[in-house]
């Protein structure tokens, strides 16, 4: 019997996460399992990058869960270094080009194909952007290559373009290393994945940890020295000098071939893919991770997520449904969580611009409370705030900015979300209480009290 062939493109959460459970599913004589990673690591956090740039954890090994050699041993043909650069969807095969062995090219056929090719780093097309010394964090290679520059690096000056999630996470890495850290950010607020309000309490915290923040700031180019590095970031009316440059705008799919390929692509530019994650159109390829676009429980419209929870879980799907059984992926709400120094912040839910867009009608409520029991050493104060759906008052998005305790908290708002309770309902929930970890009336309930009322006041 011809064991089928299975190529994966693309060696991080969700390919592995597939190959590992495709390969647990059938037995290594049914299903020929081959893998291409053009970076020099597999299986990786990502999400960890800042924490190990600031100093905080050990790397790169560290944040490696297995290893190429691991992968090899139970029978997947995990080739690094080994970039595809063609889809053949005709034929089925794949052309791939070895980096590290003189950029020899080879097809490689397929009965079965998995695209897990990730998202790239936004890099605006600005003068200098492309110089040395700017880096983008998205892969353990981007990590080992900005940590190289503060090394070689005599001063300690950075700049960091934009503060989203990655933007702000990499500011206080940079504090950490001790850098004066400036923030440009093009919105009036930091965190454009929050509400404006929101925002500013970040940029608040931010400004009063040593974070120069910059509102409303848009970057027009990197300037260079004489050796062609960077060395200033300008905007229309400022330059920022800065001995290392770190773009935090988020990240876009990356899905050049699969473009090249005529594969059907989202608004974002992600893969559109059905529930069993095949993408859409197509028999026999699936995609999963940072390069597809999934579907929003409470918009009802696909988005562009990029988070390691949804692309293990991706890859998990689609290793299954490869491996003969069947799963299906039925979509996210959108929940976030970070932090920058001692501030945590996460969100979950639709901010008000999206329920705008999605033709919703609601109202907001935001309540500052405690994170614990007042009395209780340690207490730190906390923002909650809450969009329920006008007259239904079904939840619609909370987001959190607080100390120690808070963040963790948008939890309950997820779980809410995804059983699509009303804010009256979240007001009877059984959520655990001593006074070292809540008050009485947790944060997240007072808040849904709050819009509770403000639901009815609306209807009146």
């Amino acid at each position: 019997m011809t064991a089928e062939r299975l190529v994966i493109v693309g060696g991080d959460a969700a390919g592995m996460a597939a190959a590992s459970q495709a390969r647990r599913l059938r037995k290594p004589g049914e299903l020929a399992i081959t893998a291409f990673e053009r970076g020099h690591f597999t299986s990786y956090s990502a999400c960890g990058i800042p924490y190990w740039v600031g100093g905080e954890v050990d790397g790169p090994d560290a944040l490696i869960a297995r290893t190429a050699a691991e992968h090899r041993a139970r029978d997947i043909d995990l080739r690094m270094r080994t970039e595809v650069t063609e889809l053949d969807l005709d034929r089925c095969r794949v052309r791939t080009r070895e980096l590290d062995n003189g950029g020899r090219e080879t097809w490689t056929g397929f009965d079965k194909l998995v695209l897990a090719t990730g998202a790239r780093p936004r890099r605006p097309r600005l003068p200098g952007i492309d110089a040395p010394g700017v880096h983008g964090v998205q892969t353990l290679d981007d990590g080992q290559a900005l940590l190289d520059t503060l090394e070689a690096s005599a001063g300690r000056r950075a700049v960091v373009i934009g503060a989203g999630y990655i933007g702000v996470e990499m500011a206080e890495a940079l504090i950490r290393r001790g850098y004066r850290v400036t923030v440009l950010e093009q919105s009036a607020q930091p965190m454009s994945t929050l509400d404006p309000d929101m925002g500013a309490l970040v940029h608040e915290a931010m400004c009063a940890m040593g974070i120069e923040t910059v509102r409303g700031s848009a970057v027009t180019g990197v300037l260079t020295d004489t050796e062609g590095r960077a060395c200033a970031v300008t905007t229309e009316d400022a330059e920022y000098p800065a001995d290392v440059v770190v773009l935090g705008m988020g990240v876009r799919p990356e899905t050049t071939l699969a473009a090249a390929a005529g594969l059907p692509l989202g608004e974002s530019g992600g893969l559109l893919t059905d529930l069993a994650m095949r993408v859409r159109g197509q028999e026999h390829i699936w995609a999963g991770g940072d390069c597809v676009e999934v579907w929003d429980l409470v918009s009802g419209h696909t988005r562009h997520i990029a988070l390691g929870t949804h692309a293990n879980k991706h890859g998990q799907i689609i290793g299954t449904n490869v491996g003969g059984g069947y799963a299906t992926f039925p979509g996210v709400v959108g929940t976030a969580v970070s932090k920058v120094c001692d501030l945590e912040i996460a969100r979950t839910g639709l901010l008000e611009r999206h329920a705008e867009a999605a033709g919703l009608r609601f109202v907001t409520t935001t309540v500052e409370a405690t994170s614990r029991a007042g009395y209780y050493p340690g207490t730190r104060p906390m923002h909650v705030k809450m969009l329920a759906e006008h007259r239904t008052g079904r939840l619609l998005g909370v987001q959190i900015v607080g100390r120690e305790g808070a963040g963790k908290r948008v939890d309950i708002a997820a779980v809410a979300l995804t059983a699509k309770m009303t804010v009256e309902q979240m007001t009877a929930l059984d959520l655990g209480y001593a006074p070292p970890f809540s008050p009485v009336w947790d944060p997240v309930l007072v808040a849904a009290r709050k819009a509770t009322r403000a639901v009815r006041e609306a209807g009146d």
